[in-house]
């Protein structure tokens, strides 16, 4: 329960301390957009490996070589718990957001931080809002900005499953022509979810998998790309399990 404690209140005391932060990086996106997105990128990864420390989480990555270095990507992940995002972030080695659910909004200060690096916010419950989304996803791959998903659509709160991947989240890498990265995320529940609401020191493994690129695949795998991938990331899941715990 310290852990858990000390934690939230790490994050209120970055979110405060940060307002003035927030108020320079709106400054410096004002003539120099690039820059700010690495400075806004460079704090949140900094404020996510405190509190990864804080949680006394021990992460393993791996596969980081088959991320390519000269286009934007798709990240594609499968998602157990609110660490996925703390956890992952740092370990991207270029600007990437996060399409994520509509209701972060709620949230201040910490909803700044997420538009400063280049989250996207999806309403599921309307179609046409949800389009919309998908096609400022395109346009941020396009222009050279990677993007993060986890097309189970919500967090999967059952170990050692999958919920099924949604097709339309793959349209971002389709439109925008960029590959896809199968993320696979190990045990990050065991360090939060799994046991409500302590905070746990435990190990974690994030694995990247050979880009997906899906004018490649046969017609009627890219029909159907949400099944194909989480087969990919269900596969290799296992085997890290059965590697590392």
């Amino acid at each position: 329960m310290i852990r858990f404690l000390v934690i939230v209140f790490f994050l209120l005391l970055f979110l405060i301390l940060s307002i003035p932060v927030l108020f320079a990086e709106w400054l410096i996106g004002k003539k120099n957009p690039g820059l700010r997105d690495k400075s806004s990128k460079a704090i949140v990864d900094w404020g996510f490996r405190c509190i990864r420390r804080l949680a006394g989480t021990d992460l393993i990555v791996l596969g980081t070589e088959n991320i390519p270095r000269d286009t934007a990507v798709l990240y594609v992940g499968n998602h157990r718990s609110y660490f996925d995002v703390v956890l992952s972030c740092p370990v991207f080695p270029g600007i990437t957001g996060y399409v994520a659910k509509v209701e972060m909004l709620r949230y201040p200060l910490l909803n700044l931080w997420m538009k400063y690096i280049h989250c996207l916010f999806l309403d599921r419950s309307d179609i046409k809002k949800g389009l919309k989304t998908i096609l400022e996803g395109v346009e941020e791959v396009k222009s050279g900005i990677s993007l993060c998903i986890f097309p189970e659509g919500t967090r999967n709160k059952v170990n050692d499953t999958f919920l099924p991947f949604h097709d339309g989240s793959f349209k971002i890498a389709e439109k925008g022509k960029v590959p896809v990265i199968p993320m696979v995320i190990v045990n990050s529940a065991g360090v939060f979810e799994d046991h409500l609401p302590r905070i746990k020191k435990t190990r974690t493994v994030i694995a990247f998998e050979e880009p997906v690129y899906m004018d490649r695949l046969e017609k009627d795998v890219r029909k159907a790309p949400g099944t194909y991938v989480s087969g990919i990331i269900s596969r290799r899941y296992f085997q890290l399990k059965e590697e590392y715990f």
